[in-house]
Protein backbone atom coordinates (compact mmCIF):
# COMPACT_ATOMS: atom_id res chain seq x y z
CA UNK A 1 0.00 0.00 0.00
CA UNK A 2 2.96 2.83 1.04
CA UNK A 3 4.57 1.73 -2.54
CA UNK A 4 1.30 2.53 -4.08
CA UNK A 5 0.94 6.11 -2.45
CA UNK A 6 4.79 6.87 -3.10
CA UNK A 7 4.35 5.90 -6.98
CA UNK A 8 0.84 8.16 -6.94
CA UNK A 9 3.03 11.10 -5.40
CA UNK A 10 6.02 10.71 -7.43
CA UNK A 11 3.38 10.37 -10.35
CA UNK A 12 1.51 13.74 -9.28
CA UNK A 13 4.75 15.23 -8.97
CA UNK A 14 6.06 14.80 -12.83
CA UNK A 15 2.50 15.17 -13.98
CA UNK A 16 2.52 19.03 -11.91
CA UNK A 17 6.36 19.17 -13.13
CA UNK A 18 5.03 18.98 -16.75
CA UNK A 19 2.15 21.13 -16.54
CA UNK A 20 4.27 23.61 -15.15
CA UNK A 21 2.31 24.36 -11.92
CA UNK A 22 5.03 23.99 -9.27
CA UNK A 23 4.56 27.38 -8.24
CA UNK A 24 6.87 29.34 -6.69
CA UNK A 25 5.86 32.23 -4.25
CA UNK A 26 7.14 35.26 -4.79
CA UNK A 27 4.52 37.30 -3.18
CA UNK A 28 7.56 39.28 -1.68
CA UNK A 29 8.67 40.43 -5.30
CA UNK A 30 7.43 43.49 -6.07
CA UNK A 31 6.97 43.46 -9.74
CA UNK A 32 4.25 46.55 -9.87
CA UNK A 33 6.35 49.20 -10.87
CA UNK A 34 7.83 46.94 -14.20
CA UNK A 35 4.35 45.90 -14.74
CA UNK A 36 3.19 49.39 -15.05
CA UNK A 37 6.34 50.59 -17.15
CA UNK A 38 5.38 47.83 -19.76
CA UNK A 39 1.69 48.44 -19.60
CA UNK A 40 2.02 52.17 -20.59
CA UNK A 41 4.77 51.57 -23.08
CA UNK A 42 2.56 49.33 -24.70
CA UNK A 43 -0.36 51.94 -24.56
CA UNK A 44 2.18 54.84 -25.91
CA UNK A 45 2.95 52.56 -28.88
CA UNK A 46 -0.45 51.83 -29.91
CA UNK A 47 -1.35 55.58 -29.96
CA UNK A 48 1.54 56.38 -31.72
CA UNK A 49 2.53 53.78 -33.73
CA UNK A 50 6.12 54.05 -32.31
CA UNK A 51 8.76 52.41 -30.59
CA UNK A 52 9.40 52.46 -26.72
CA UNK A 53 12.59 51.87 -24.92
CA UNK A 54 11.58 50.40 -21.20
CA UNK A 55 14.16 50.09 -18.81
CA UNK A 56 17.05 52.70 -20.58
CA UNK A 57 20.25 53.10 -18.42
CA UNK A 58 22.04 55.83 -20.12
CA UNK A 59 25.53 56.57 -18.92
CA UNK A 60 25.85 59.94 -17.09
CA UNK A 61 29.09 62.13 -17.48
CA UNK A 62 28.57 64.60 -14.47
CA UNK A 63 27.87 61.75 -11.72
CA UNK A 64 29.70 58.49 -13.60
CA UNK A 65 26.97 56.69 -12.79
CA UNK A 66 23.89 55.31 -15.30
CA UNK A 67 20.87 57.18 -14.75
CA UNK A 68 17.82 54.74 -15.10
CA UNK A 69 14.97 56.24 -17.65
CA UNK A 70 11.54 54.32 -17.33
CA UNK A 71 10.30 54.97 -20.69
CA UNK A 72 12.11 56.69 -24.05
CA UNK A 73 9.17 56.72 -27.12
CA UNK A 74 10.89 57.08 -30.53
CA UNK A 75 8.51 57.87 -33.56
CA UNK A 76 9.24 60.12 -36.84
CA UNK A 77 7.99 63.01 -35.15
CA UNK A 78 8.80 62.84 -31.81
CA UNK A 79 10.88 61.61 -28.63
CA UNK A 80 9.61 61.71 -25.10
CA UNK A 81 11.17 60.73 -21.95
CA UNK A 82 8.11 59.25 -19.43
CA UNK A 83 8.40 58.92 -15.67
CA UNK A 84 6.06 56.24 -14.74
CA UNK A 85 4.88 56.52 -10.93
CA UNK A 86 2.51 54.29 -8.95
CA UNK A 87 1.82 56.39 -6.25
CA UNK A 88 -1.47 55.72 -4.32
CA UNK A 89 -2.76 57.96 -1.91
CA UNK A 90 -2.99 62.14 -1.79
CA UNK A 91 0.04 63.80 -3.13
CA UNK A 92 1.47 67.27 -2.49
CA UNK A 93 4.43 69.54 -3.18
CA UNK A 94 6.36 69.35 0.23
CA UNK A 95 8.48 72.63 1.30
CA UNK A 96 11.93 71.53 -0.05
CA UNK A 97 10.19 70.86 -3.80
CA UNK A 98 9.83 67.34 -3.00
CA UNK A 99 6.35 64.97 -3.56
CA UNK A 100 4.69 63.75 0.11
CA UNK A 101 2.35 60.71 -0.59
CA UNK A 102 -0.21 59.68 2.35
CA UNK A 103 -1.44 56.52 2.00
CA UNK A 104 -4.89 55.79 2.00
CA UNK A 105 -5.11 53.01 4.23
CA UNK A 106 -2.46 53.89 6.97
CA UNK A 107 -1.99 57.35 6.54
CA UNK A 108 1.87 56.55 6.05
CA UNK A 109 3.84 59.21 4.35
CA UNK A 110 5.99 59.01 2.02
CA UNK A 111 8.48 61.55 0.43
CA UNK A 112 9.71 61.12 -3.42
CA UNK A 113 11.74 63.56 -5.25
CA UNK A 114 9.67 65.71 -7.72
CA UNK A 115 9.47 63.11 -10.65
CA UNK A 116 9.01 66.31 -13.37
CA UNK A 117 12.58 67.66 -12.36
CA UNK A 118 13.64 63.91 -12.38
CA UNK A 119 12.55 63.98 -15.76
CA UNK A 120 14.15 67.09 -16.91
CA UNK A 121 17.58 65.90 -15.40
CA UNK A 122 17.08 62.83 -17.66
CA UNK A 123 16.48 64.97 -20.81
CA UNK A 124 19.46 66.99 -20.53
CA UNK A 125 21.60 63.55 -20.30
CA UNK A 126 19.89 61.90 -22.76
CA UNK A 127 20.15 64.91 -25.04
CA UNK A 128 24.04 64.57 -24.46
CA UNK A 129 24.25 60.83 -24.82
CA UNK A 130 22.46 60.87 -28.43
CA UNK A 131 24.89 63.89 -29.23
CA UNK A 132 28.42 61.67 -27.92
CA UNK A 133 26.93 59.11 -30.63
CA UNK A 134 26.22 60.83 -33.35
CA UNK A 135 22.87 62.20 -33.20
CA UNK A 136 22.83 65.92 -32.32
CA UNK A 137 19.22 67.43 -32.06
CA UNK A 138 18.76 70.83 -31.25
CA UNK A 139 17.68 71.63 -27.47
CA UNK A 140 13.53 71.26 -26.41
CA UNK A 141 13.00 69.36 -28.87
CA UNK A 142 13.29 66.23 -26.44
CA UNK A 143 10.08 66.46 -23.98
CA UNK A 144 8.92 65.02 -20.97
CA UNK A 145 5.80 63.43 -19.13
CA UNK A 146 5.05 62.05 -15.60
CA UNK A 147 2.34 59.40 -15.89
CA UNK A 148 0.56 58.51 -12.68
CA UNK A 149 -1.34 55.67 -13.37
CA UNK A 150 -2.78 54.29 -10.34
CA UNK A 151 -6.55 55.31 -9.98
CA UNK A 152 -6.03 55.50 -6.01
CA UNK A 153 -3.89 58.80 -6.74
CA UNK A 154 -5.00 61.77 -5.70
CA UNK A 155 -3.16 65.34 -6.92
CA UNK A 156 -2.76 68.98 -4.98
CA UNK A 157 -4.29 71.54 -7.40
CA UNK A 158 -0.37 72.50 -7.94
CA UNK A 159 0.69 69.61 -9.47
CA UNK A 160 -2.72 69.28 -11.35
CA UNK A 161 -2.09 71.91 -12.82
CA UNK A 162 1.04 70.85 -14.26
CA UNK A 163 0.94 70.16 -18.02
CA UNK A 164 3.90 67.94 -17.98
CA UNK A 165 1.35 65.52 -15.42
CA UNK A 166 -0.95 63.17 -16.57
CA UNK A 167 -3.18 61.37 -13.77
CA UNK A 168 -5.09 58.48 -13.98
CA UNK A 169 -8.22 60.09 -14.88
CA UNK A 170 -6.49 61.56 -17.90
CA UNK A 171 -4.29 59.02 -18.74
CA UNK A 172 -7.17 57.05 -19.26
CA UNK A 173 -9.25 59.39 -21.52
CA UNK A 174 -6.05 60.44 -23.48
CA UNK A 175 -6.48 60.70 -27.39
CA UNK A 176 -3.50 61.85 -29.47
CA UNK A 177 -4.44 64.59 -31.32
CA UNK A 178 -2.98 63.29 -35.07
CA UNK A 179 -4.02 65.65 -37.72
CA UNK A 180 -1.56 67.09 -39.77
CA UNK A 181 0.91 65.33 -37.88
CA UNK A 182 0.46 67.45 -34.60
CA UNK A 183 0.19 66.23 -30.97
CA UNK A 184 -1.20 67.69 -27.83
CA UNK A 185 1.53 67.29 -25.39
CA UNK A 186 4.56 66.42 -27.16
CA UNK A 187 5.95 68.81 -29.75
CA UNK A 188 7.32 67.08 -33.07
CA UNK A 189 11.22 66.30 -32.57
CA UNK A 190 11.46 66.47 -36.30
CA UNK A 191 9.87 69.50 -37.24
CA UNK A 192 12.82 71.01 -38.94
CA UNK A 193 13.87 67.61 -40.47
CA UNK A 194 12.53 66.68 -44.25
CA UNK A 195 12.52 63.63 -46.38
CA UNK A 196 15.33 61.08 -46.73
CA UNK A 197 17.35 63.21 -43.95
CA UNK A 198 14.07 62.76 -41.08
CA UNK A 199 14.29 58.53 -42.44
CA UNK A 200 17.98 58.75 -41.68
CA UNK A 201 17.97 60.37 -38.65
CA UNK A 202 15.21 58.71 -37.01
CA UNK A 203 16.73 55.35 -38.08
CA UNK A 204 20.19 56.83 -36.63
CA UNK A 205 18.50 57.40 -33.38
CA UNK A 206 16.46 54.28 -33.42
CA UNK A 207 19.74 52.13 -33.16
CA UNK A 208 21.10 54.38 -30.93
CA UNK A 209 18.58 53.87 -28.40
CA UNK A 210 18.48 50.05 -29.20
CA UNK A 211 21.89 49.54 -28.55
CA UNK A 212 22.11 51.62 -25.72
CA UNK A 213 22.57 50.24 -22.04
CA UNK A 214 19.39 48.91 -20.24
CA UNK A 215 17.94 46.63 -17.62
CA UNK A 216 17.89 42.68 -18.43
CA UNK A 217 13.80 41.47 -18.41
CA UNK A 218 12.42 38.84 -17.02
CA UNK A 219 9.26 37.60 -17.97
CA UNK A 220 7.37 35.38 -15.14
CA UNK A 221 4.25 33.64 -15.77
CA UNK A 222 1.13 35.17 -14.28
CA UNK A 223 2.00 38.01 -16.66
CA UNK A 224 4.92 39.93 -14.47
CA UNK A 225 8.00 41.14 -15.37
CA UNK A 226 10.70 42.27 -13.09
CA UNK A 227 13.71 44.67 -14.78
CA UNK A 228 16.91 43.81 -13.19
CA UNK A 229 20.21 41.90 -13.84
CA UNK A 230 20.76 38.46 -15.66
CA UNK A 231 23.71 37.04 -13.16
CA UNK A 232 23.88 33.67 -13.79
CA UNK A 233 22.19 29.61 -14.36
CA UNK A 234 22.35 27.05 -11.56
CA UNK A 235 21.72 23.78 -12.44
CA UNK A 236 23.21 20.28 -12.71
CA UNK A 237 26.26 19.37 -13.40
CA UNK A 238 25.74 18.03 -17.09
CA UNK A 239 23.50 20.80 -17.98
CA UNK A 240 26.05 23.69 -16.63
CA UNK A 241 28.87 23.37 -19.89
CA UNK A 242 25.53 23.92 -22.35
CA UNK A 243 24.28 26.96 -20.22
CA UNK A 244 27.44 28.67 -20.02
CA UNK A 245 28.10 29.14 -23.54
CA UNK A 246 24.86 31.51 -23.08
CA UNK A 247 26.71 34.97 -23.04
CA UNK A 248 25.08 38.61 -23.70
CA UNK A 249 27.09 39.13 -26.26
CA UNK A 250 25.83 36.60 -28.36
CA UNK A 251 22.14 35.86 -27.35
CA UNK A 252 19.76 38.17 -26.78
CA UNK A 253 16.78 36.91 -25.51
CA UNK A 254 15.62 33.34 -24.00
CA UNK A 255 12.60 31.99 -24.12
CA UNK A 256 11.20 28.66 -21.81
CA UNK A 257 9.27 25.76 -23.27
CA UNK A 258 7.16 23.43 -21.87
CA UNK A 259 8.60 20.89 -20.03
CA UNK A 260 8.59 17.16 -21.60
CA UNK A 261 8.36 13.77 -19.99
CA UNK A 262 11.20 11.83 -21.85
CA UNK A 263 10.62 9.02 -19.11
CA UNK A 264 9.95 8.05 -15.45
CA UNK A 265 12.15 11.24 -13.37
CA UNK A 266 13.55 12.01 -16.99
CA UNK A 267 11.73 15.48 -17.55
CA UNK A 268 13.66 18.34 -19.67
CA UNK A 269 13.06 21.50 -20.42
CA UNK A 270 13.85 23.24 -23.74
CA UNK A 271 15.33 27.01 -23.84
CA UNK A 272 15.29 28.57 -27.20
CA UNK A 273 18.42 31.04 -27.56
CA UNK A 274 17.88 33.62 -30.06
CA UNK A 275 21.08 34.97 -31.70
CA UNK A 276 21.84 38.28 -30.92
CA UNK A 277 22.03 40.33 -34.44
CA UNK A 278 24.60 43.34 -34.25
CA UNK A 279 23.65 44.01 -38.02
CA UNK A 280 20.78 45.70 -36.97
CA UNK A 281 19.94 47.07 -33.82
CA UNK A 282 21.49 44.21 -31.27
CA UNK A 283 18.08 43.01 -31.17
CA UNK A 284 17.24 39.07 -31.97
CA UNK A 285 18.18 37.31 -35.49
CA UNK A 286 16.34 34.75 -36.94
CA UNK A 287 19.12 32.44 -35.94
CA UNK A 288 18.53 30.17 -32.65
CA UNK A 289 19.58 27.26 -30.61
CA UNK A 290 17.91 24.91 -28.23
CA UNK A 291 19.30 23.37 -25.25
CA UNK A 292 17.51 21.35 -23.15
CA UNK A 293 18.23 20.84 -19.30
CA UNK A 294 16.42 19.94 -16.05
CA UNK A 295 13.31 21.49 -15.04
CA UNK A 296 14.69 22.20 -11.55
CA UNK A 297 17.29 24.77 -13.16
CA UNK A 298 17.59 27.85 -11.83
CA UNK A 299 17.88 31.70 -13.15
CA UNK A 300 19.58 33.94 -10.61
CA UNK A 301 18.20 37.53 -11.12
CA UNK A 302 18.76 40.79 -9.03
CA UNK A 303 15.45 42.94 -9.57
CA UNK A 304 16.06 46.35 -9.97
CA UNK A 305 15.85 48.19 -6.80
CA UNK A 306 16.78 44.74 -4.59
CA UNK A 307 19.24 44.34 -2.22
CA UNK A 308 20.03 40.84 -3.15
CA UNK A 309 19.83 38.42 -6.01
CA UNK A 310 17.20 36.10 -6.43
CA UNK A 311 16.69 32.80 -8.26
CA UNK A 312 13.86 31.66 -10.16
CA UNK A 313 12.87 28.34 -11.40
CA UNK A 314 13.04 27.91 -15.01
CA UNK A 315 9.48 26.38 -14.73
CA UNK A 316 7.83 30.21 -13.60
CA UNK A 317 9.72 31.98 -16.36
CA UNK A 318 8.34 32.75 -20.21
CA UNK A 319 11.52 34.53 -21.40
CA UNK A 320 14.54 36.34 -20.60
CA UNK A 321 15.82 39.87 -22.47
CA UNK A 322 19.25 40.49 -22.21
CA UNK A 323 20.97 43.93 -22.69
CA UNK A 324 24.19 44.46 -24.59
Amino acid sequence: MWVEILCCLVFYKLFRLYLGDDVDDFADINSSHSDLCFAVASRLEKLYGGKCFVGLRIPDPDSGNRQHIDIVLLTKKEILVVAVRNFSGYVQVNNDGNWSCTGDKKHKTETHPDPVLEVSAQITILQSYLEQRGASLPKGLINGQVILPNPYCIVSPSIMLQTEVLTHDKWRDFKPDLKDGNFNWVKSAFSGVKGENQDALHQNIHFILSSSPMWDRLELKGNRNLLGEFIEFKGHHGDMAALQSIKRSKVSRIVVQKASLLGLGNSRTQIVCSARDYRSDGSSSSESKEIAVKPNTEVVFEPLNSKKPRKFKLSRIVSISLST
